[in-house]
């Protein structure tokens, strides 16, 4: 049964100060942020967009949109690795087992995405991996770049190439102890430094056929229908998160810290005022693209489509202007960890390499507004 008297602000706020808790040894050790994940299960977020029919919260995409962009200001890592889980967990929750889908939605399954290969890069919605039959079964091998929550998934929403169908791609389940899975490299990274994104390579690995998630050769239509709005929200909401959190960090240090020779405050200067002024319309101005997107999608508008591809661009574009200004309004103790704007300038810069990355998306978008085929 699903408690009725569950309150998401309640939840998010014990959850998220957990992350912010633990937020700078994340950071500084490029662990992944465990007790963090942790918290979300315990106050039923990771749970959030499961269907109440299996126990979950049955909420949406805006409800989950809330939670990245508070854990963001938190902890950007959290964030990330709670972003691929909601991206995975939408596609369960349409195709996935109910074994699964109940694990989910009682806090004890995380599970991510696995799209992302070495040889096809950013180019996400061509894999390259194989999927053959073996008698009854099904056989994986792939090589797999940069999967956030590597080596701490419970299962990963996969990608290979068809395996009888016409099409670029079908989706598997993958659990992450399959036998023949494993983990090459590490993570040392200049942002997100604790979301655990990791190569994975398969060799052999033997699934049933009833793994496959959605028809075969219906890959791209799920990443695109089905993941891609979701992705492209949260990633945005990440955006927003960070940049709020750069905000108020740079407002704070340039109201306390004085220049004693003009018994002023760095507020006090007209300079550092309009810098202030700046990455607030920054983020203004994002977050309007970004509710309206939210918009467009809840009412099915007819510009919704345009609305996604354009969300993530404009929300992490305006988190990297911000976090650059915080560095120069905050000048030299910006390169000191505990003024904590550093942190923000580094993870902001995520989601334009993040597949599909800024520079795809404004191709996509060209695309889309010159009537031509998006993909």
């Amino acid at each position: 049964m699903v408690s009725t008297d569950w309150n998401l602000t309640e939840a998010l706020d014990r959850a998220a100060t957990v992350a912010e808790e633990h937020a700078i040894e994340v950071d500084r050790t490029g662990s992944f942020p465990r007790r963090s994940i942790e918290a979300l299960a315990e106050t039923g977020l990771l749970g959030l967009i499961s269907s109440t029919e299996v126990g979950g919260r049955g909420e949406g995409l805006r409800a989950a949109a809330t939670v990245i962009e508070r854990l963001a200001r938190s902890c950007a890592s959290t964030a990330m690795v709670t972003l691929m889980h909601y991206c995975g967990t939408a596609v369960v929750e349409a195709y996935g087992p109910r074994r699964v889908r109940e694990e989910i939605a009682a806090g004890r399954h995380l599970t991510t995405l696995a799209f992302s290969e070495a040889g096809s890069r950013s180019q996400f919605w061509t894999p390259l991996s194989t999927a053959t039959r073996a008698g009854e079964e099904v056989r994986l091998n792939a090589r797999k770049s940069w999967v956030t929550s590597a080596g701490e998934a419970d299962s990963y929403i996969w990608s290979s190439r068809p395996l009888e169908a016409e099409g670029l791609s079908t989706i598997w389940l993958v659990p992450a102890g399959a036998p023949g899975l494993a983990l090459t490299g590490g993570f040392d990274g200049l942002g997100m430094r604790g979301n655990a994104s990791r190569p994975i390579t398969a060799t052999e690995v033997t699934l049933p056929p009833s793994a496959m998630l959605g028809p075969d050769g219906g890959g791209l239509e799920i990443m695109m229908g089905t993941v891609l709005p979701w992705f492209q929200v949260l990633n945005a909401a990440s955006s927003l998160g960070i940049a709020e959190a750069a905000v108020a960090r740079t407002v704070a240090h340039a109201s306390a810290t004085r220049l004693e020779h003009l018994g002023q405050t760095l507020a006090d200067q007209p300079m550092t005022r309009a810098h202030l002024a700046r990455m607030r319309m920054l983020v203004d101005q994002a977050r309007g693209l970004f509710l309206d997107t939210l918009a467009a999608i809840e009412s099915q508008r007819e510009d919704a489509s345009l609305r996604v591809l354009e969300v993530k661009p404009v929300a992490s574009e305006a988190a990297v202007a911000t976090t650059d200004l915080a560095m120069r309004v905050c000048g030299g103790a910006a390169f000191r960890k505990e003024v904590g704007v550093e942190r923000n300038f580094r993870d902001a810069r995520a989601a334009t390499v993040m597949a599909p990355t800024t520079d795809a998306l404004h191709e996509f978008i060209g695309r889309a507004v010159c009537g031509l085929p998006v993909f």
